[in-house]
């Protein structure tokens, strides 16, 4: 606080404008240190994109191996359902109403 007021007031023999330097400027070390921060933050912004890129990626791989398996499914399915419904059309055909019914002649000893 005192020395605050003696800035403030000048007194005899003392100049009442003080010289600072007009610009600051960051020395060779410091400019490194945050050229590498900088760095280190690009990368770390690279690797969070990367890696949500890689996690999609996994979803869309999980998600496309179970459409192949539902289809592979799905197609099963179609086949049992059209071998079921051929034996019985075969059955109501009028073909197979013509048909006469053998019976046994007889059996070989």
């Amino acid at each position: 606080m005192a020395l605050g007021r003696q800035q403030l007031a000048a007194s005899r023999n003392q100049n009442s404008v003080s010289f600072r330097p007009k610009d600051k400027r960051l020395g060779p070390v410091s400019n490194t240190i945050v050229l590498i921060v900088l760095a280190c933050l690009l990368g770390l912004l690279y690797l969070t994109q990367v890696t949500k890129t890689n996690a999609y990626g996994y979803t869309i791989n999980n998600l496309q191996h179970e459409q192949s398996s539902l289809q592979t499914q799905s197609d099963d399915l179609a086949a049992a359902s059209a071998r079921l419904q051929a034996l019985d059309r075969a059955q109501s055909s009028p073909q197979a109403a013509a048909l006469v019914a053998a019976a046994p002649s007889g059996s070989v000893q």
